[in-house]
């Protein structure tokens, strides 16, 4: 994150705006291409073999190649995908987003390149119909399950009648990426994981680690105990004065971080006490 930090104070004036309606766009474009010219959507796709004969644009041109649907789902799709980009982009920032969406096009490039060069170095033959594997259909899925861990009681209208939230939603994509990379074979598995890599990048750098901390734990169990001592028993006291919550409606109590111990002292002493050594 402090890396990201510092590209963005660097580069961050160049991040695309509102870069969700440029991939809406393109997937515009794309079907425009699938339903009047269909032959041509096929050079469009990550195929390595026919890069390394010279058909270096199938490295950005298969971005053009749109979601799976039925054309009268299409309008309703694409609003939705508007609308978890827009929302995500505004969670983030524009540059992170660009790096989140961009940087996810980009791993999937590269896996597809360096698996049709791995495939031929231990087989000695070329890999052909890895293309077929590579489509916006993984990178829209991470996009989603991004959402889903952003705002997770988003509701969505399954089919128009089920209300669902975004969580649960989250939950039955992860399970058929998992069921479709058990199932799959070596060039599916490969890019299922390069579409998903910024989503587990994302969601590793955003969790709170302090909380599994073993201090953190620790304060957490004697809290617990000390909520559990018995009615009448007081829970706070402080280690200078020995008052308690009784004292006083207005008292507050906090444990001192700085000693060795459960040390609790009242708002009085918090800041006014010599911190306890135990070595």
């Amino acid at each position: 994150m402090n890396f990201l930090n510092k590209m963005e104070r660097k580069f961050g004036k160049y991040a695309i705006q509102n870069l969700t309606f440029w991939l809406i766009g393109f997937y515009i474009l794309g079907y425009i291409i699938e339903f009047t010219m269909p032959n041509v959507l096929v050079m469009l796709t990550l195929e390595p073999y026919y890069v390394m004969q010279g058909q270096v644009w199938r490295l950005v041109s298969w971005i053009l190649i749109p979601p799976s649907t039925s054309i009268i789902f299409l309008i309703f799709m694409l609003m939705c995908y508007y609308f978890i980009g827009i929302s995500i982009e505004r969670a983030v920032g524009t540059f992170r987003y660009n790096v989140y969406l961009l940087g996810g096009m980009i791993i999937s490039t590269i896996s597809a390149m360096a698996l049709y060069g791995i495939y031929y170095l231990v087989t000695g033959m070329t890999l052909r119909g890895i293309g077929a594997y590579y489509s916006t259909n993984y990178v829209n899925m991470s996009l989603f399950l991004t959402f889903a861990v952003l705002f997770p009681n988003v509701q969505f209208q399954l089919y128009f009648l089920i209300p669902v939230k975004a969580k649960w939603m989250g939950v039955i994509e992860a399970v058929w990426a998992a069921f479709s990379f058990i199932g799959g074979n070596l060039p599916q598995r490969t890019a299922i994981l390069a579409s998903l890599a910024n989503f587990l990048i994302f969601y590793l750098c955003t969790r709170n680690y302090h909380r599994a901390s073993p201090k953190e734990i620790h304060r957490k169990q004697v809290y617990r105990q000390q909520m559990r001592q018995p009615q009448g028993v007081t829970r706070h006291k402080c280690a200078i004065c020995g008052r308690t919550e009784k004292d006083g409606d207005n008292l507050e109590f906090r444990f001192c971080s700085k000693c060795e111990g459960n040390y609790e002292y009242c708002q009085e002493h918090l800041f006014t006490h010599q911190h306890i050594k135990r070595s």
